[in-house]
């Protein structure tokens, strides 16, 4: 009886002592959000770039001037260096004017990242690009998607290309960290199912076979709040969330979802 009684308690104690690492890792939530959402990279790569004044910072855009052309804005994933993708997009569009966003913290950008911030940040560059531009096209990549949804559902945008696309950050979240209460934690929930209704730009979504971090069934609950006609899907065999920009079929589904009528 002794026994049972002593194991009891020991459960008792190791119980309790979880609930407080639990209740110790939660207790930050913006902290906790940050380190899962935010992976800021140093702008590795040389280039022209512009430097955009926005509300509380300052963003670096890389950048190639075409003054006149088609315009591409870029928005890259939560630990991508966007002065790296610049050479394949410079490969693919040519004739394209790009402008490549480097979140706040990113780059030689200052501030802070977060939802409301990378929003805002988005419309200050689309604003800016449209006074050259008169046709303004949209990539977002993993993260980036949600930015990019969000910008094309409320500015006029001539395509639209959503690169390892989310249905919400939250949900995401809440596949990767089931023993977490994601949906209270979670502040920056880049709820792109929400908007794509109003999505009317023709739009590409381009799905990694083998993605582990964003998964095409994610993807696949996006598609289903576009109206119809409005996004297709493309699935790039063989592909991970990593990997997907090296794969030969990856270039052609991006020079399609920009290409013209």
């Amino acid at each position: 009886m002794r026994i049972l009684q002593a194991l009891r308690l020991m459960r008792l104690w190791a119980a309790a002592g979880l609930a407080l690492l639990y209740l110790a890792g939660c207790s930050d939530r913006d902290a906790w959000q940050r380190s899962m959402l935010y992976h800021p990279q140093p702008a590795r790569q040389a280039g022209d770039s512009l430097t955009l004044p926005v509300d509380g910072a300052t963003l670096q855009i890389s950048l190639r001037s075409r003054p006149g052309a088609p315009a591409i804005l870029y928005f890259g994933g939560n630990a991508e260096d966007v002065s790296g993708t610049r050479p394949q997009l410079e490969r693919l569009f040519p004739d394209h004017a790009l402008y490549l966003m480097h979140y706040r913290g990113y780059g030689q950008s200052t501030g802070e990242p977060g939802e409301p911030a990378l929003h805002a940040d988005a419309l200050a560059l689309y604003e800016h690009v449209r006074r050259e531009h008169a046709e303004i096209n949209v990539i977002g990549r993993s993260l980036g998607s949600g930015v990019a949804a969000r910008l094309a559902s409320e500015r006029s945008v001539a395509r639209l290309a959503l690169i390892t696309p989310y249905d919400s950050i939250e949900n995401v979240a809440v596949e990767h960290y089931p023993w977490l209460p994601v949906r209270w934690l979670i502040r920056d929930r880049f709820d792109s199912a929400a908007v794509a209704g109003r999505i009317s730009a023709p739009t590409t979504l381009i799905v990694a076979e083998h993605d582990t971090l964003i998964r095409p069934g994610r993807t696949a609950q996006l598609a289903m709040h576009f109206k119809p006609g409005v996004a297709r899907t493309v699935v790039v065999a063989g592909a991970n969330h990593n990997d997907i920009g090296t794969h030969p079929v990856y270039d052609r589904a991006l020079l399609e979802a920009l290409a013209g009528d």
